[in-house]
């Protein structure tokens, strides 16, 4: 089931606004279960669950910032 424009850009604008806090929140959270790793290893843990959230959202990503392909050409 493909999604419409419109329908991704809502889903994209709720994961940017709700679910990347909480996404941060799990990642600081499962950091400080840690017992305080070195600054390379953090920033190492960081970086890779800042690229991880992105892998399965890519597809509703994709084309948002390009007008609506679907929409009526103005004149």
């Amino acid at each position: 089931m493909a999604l419409t424009y419109k329908t991704r850009r809502r889903l994209a604008l709720l994961v940017l606004c709700v679910g990347l806090p909480a996404y941060i929140v799990v990642a600081v959270s499962l950091v400080a279960l840690i017992d305080r790793p070195s600054v390379l290893v953090e920033l190492a843990i960081y970086v890779g669950l800042g690229v991880l959230w992105i892998v399965p959202l890519r597809p509703i990503f994709l084309g948002i910032g390009q007008p609506d392909p679907n929409a009526k050409p103005e004149d």
